[in-house]
């Protein structure tokens, strides 16, 4: 690298630095805890509920696993696209069952239990009719490849649905086992509301454990169409994990012993790891079975246990930075970087299990003896909100990787329902080929939030170009969103906050009604010696305030604050703004066609009289004009 290119990077750098000491950060982790509730709703596939909150959703794969004489009707979608991959969503219902084993009061508080058990319940239901005998477990649902090939809504499916299953002539031991898990934490997360139902997760667990073991192998051996998406590096892990969340759900010794009989052989207390993941679920068993040894419950394993415990401080001190310069990697601020391809998936993961082992340390009040220093619970448990906050927006970009949260999100999201207008609008079927050339390559935000997606997210530099094609930043995951319930509510647990948090769900693309009737634009006067600005006869108010300035080199940047009152007696609809002179980023209102349009955000309807709205924008120099173009 050349010294201009240098000079660029710390310029970039330098900049980024500089945006995030002039912004304020409060976030409020219960909001996001709920839009990512939602994000689940948004990946269902089946008969969706009367309840169902994510509108421009509708029923879907209604005849999957038909062809090949079995019921796979439900269960989520992976990601963007439509396929229904076993193992990362397995390993997402393990996320959101340990989230309401260790957070059940903490969920409850903000009054999300209801909806945290109906993901799961999404969930296990379809692994319920996917485990049809004790040793087979249909794994997946659709090709990858084809699916690839279309863009399209789920209500609108022409690709294969092809159906995969596991077998004793084809085994699965890594997404048996992790199903296996997700049924044995599932079991624990209904067992105060449902025990009948938490009973008949318990017995798929204990059969799809047993499976595993007995008949061992890569899934994806099994089923090659799966290499390319999610190839598994090994099952050792996952037989490990599933004995250790049997252990927990049963208190079982059998369980117990396995995991130590198998400790060395299974790499146990052998891999030492900085990543946590769908595929790698070592420092996952290291720290369930670390709590173990803490509650004083090792007896005659204790020696064994310790050695795993040895591994959860190496994990641990690694994400710190303190292990000697075997540490996990950080980008310049700060977020943990693992690899390309959605990288936020892996910092999810880490965050939530660190927040769980900051619990399990503080309980006994221990100190991690890192290679470089002390390490307190409080620490841990530090790191762990570094990795949310940024996700929320403190970063060099300050932007929000969760969709939905905040007013500064990308609009663009590599997710197919989301960029196209919903069926409910939109009633002809979207084809293959029109899906590309009508809604894939248009430059206009998706017609749907999908809100409480986590996205890829940023390159190693803290990088992000939101575009639909920049698959590896822009799509969204099950495995990245599930391990934020249990990070977000545990944060909000601290702020003191109790009470709910009732989403209106938004408002999905709409083409304007019959009765909409543009008015012309009229420019904005200044009422002398004040910044509130009204056109005369205009049903709004606009008062402008500058919130933060900072200084770069030769130029000043200001943040501006815009709170648009209705001022009349009626509610507005359709309301469109003209914004003239804007040089910089602006959030809290939607990008119309049109140059220099912007309308209300899609999840505001009515602008009901006397209500008000606020959007930012960051720009240097003068303040930008904002004039009403039309309204109704």
């Amino acid at each position: 690298m050349g010294i201009s290119s240098k000079l660029q990077l710390i310029s970039v750098l330098l900049v980024g630095l500089l945006a995030l000491e002039a912004v304020s950060y409060n976030f409020d982790y219960g909001n996001a805890m709920d839009k990512t509730l939602l994000f689940f709703e948004a990946q269902r596939s089946g008969k969706l509920p009367p309840n169902q909150r994510v509108k421009w959703r509708g029923d879907s794969g209604l005849k999957d696993g038909f062809l090949q004489g079995v019921n796979l009707v439900g269960g989520y979608y992976d990601a963007g696209d439509h396929v229904k991959f076993g193992l990362p969503m397995a390993y997402s219902l393990t996320m959101l069952g340990w989230s309401v084993v260790d957070y059940r009061k903490e969920i409850a508080d903000v009054n999300q239990m209801g909806n945290t058990l109906a993901a799961i319940k999404w969930g296990t239901d379809y692994f319920i009719k996917a485990h049809t005998q004790p040793n087979v477990l249909w794994a997946q649902v659709g090709d990858g490849d084809s699916d690839h090939y279309c863009w399209e809504r789920a209500e609108d499916m022409t690709t294969p649905r092809t159906a995969y299953k596991l077998d004793p002539s084809h085994p699965g031991s890594d997404l048996a086992g992790e199903a296996a898990a997700a049924f044995a934490a599932a079991s624990l997360a209904f067992k105060p509301y449902d025990s009948s139902y938490s009973n008949l997760l318990l017995v798929h667990a204990k059969q799809l454990f047993s499976f595993a073991d007995t008949f061992r192998g890569l899934y994806d051996d099994s089923i090659p169409n799966a290499q390319a998406f999610y190839t598994s590096s090994g099952y050792s892990d996952e037989l490990l994990w599933a004995a250790a969340w049997l252990y927990r759900a049963t208190y079982d010794e059998f369980y117990l012993k396995y995991v130590v009989d198998n400790a060395v052989s299974l790499g146990g207390t052998g891999w030492a790891v900085r990543e946590f993941s769908w595929d790698n679920k070592y420092a996952g068993v290291q720290i369930l079975l670390t709590k173990i040894l803490l509650d004083g419950a090792g007896g005659s394993y204790t020696p064994t246990l310790k050695q795993y415990q040895a591994k959860a401080d190496y994990f641990t001190c690694a994400c710190l930075q303190k292990n000697d310069g075997y540490n996990v990697a950080l980008t310049p601020g700060g977020l943990i970087y693992v690899r390309e391809w959605n990288n936020l998936q892996y910092a999810s993961s880490a965050a939530f299990l660190l927040s769980m082992y900051s619990d399990y340390l503080s309980e006994k009040k221990i100190v991690l003896q890192c290679p470089e220093g002390q390490v307190q619970p409080s620490d841990v448990l530090s790191f762990a909100k570094s990795q949310a906050d940024y996700i929320l927006g403190k970063n060099p970009k300050a932007i929000s990787y969760l969709v939905g949260y905040g007013q500064n999100y990308p609009i663009h999201v590599h997710h197919r329902g989301a960029s196209i207008a919903p069926i409910s609008v939109l009633h002809t079927a979207v084809s293959c080929i029109e899906g590309f050339e009508t809604w894939y390559r248009r430059p206009q935000a998706n017609p749907n939030i999908i809100h409480g997606a986590l996205l890829g997210g940023p390159s190693k530099t803290d990088d992000f170009s939101d575009d639909r094609s920049n698959y590896e930043q822009t799509e969204p995951t099950l495995s990245g969103s599930a391990p934020l319930i249990g990070l977000f509510v545990k944060l909000q647990s601290l702020s003191g906050y109790r009470g709910s948090y009732r989403h209106i769900s938004p408002t999905p693309y709409q083409k304007p009604p019959a009765s909409y009737h543009p008015q012309p634009s009229t420019p904005y006067y200044k009422a002398p010696g004040s910044s509130n600005y009204k056109a005369p006869g205009a049903p709004v108010t606009f008062l402008h305030s500058i919130i933060s300035t900072w200084t770069i080199g030769p130029t000043t940047y200001y943040k501006h604050r815009v709170v648009v009152k209705n001022t009349s007696q009626k509610p507005i609809t359709n309301l469109k703004l003209i914004i003239e002179n804007l040089s910089g980023s602006l959030w809290g209102l939607s990008p119309c066609p049109e140059k220099n349009i912007y309308e209300l955000p899609q999840w505001i309807k009515i602008l009901k009289p006397g209500s008000e709205l606020t959007f930012v924008y960051v720009q240097g120099g003068a303040q930008a004009k904002v004039s009403i173009k039309s309204y109704h």
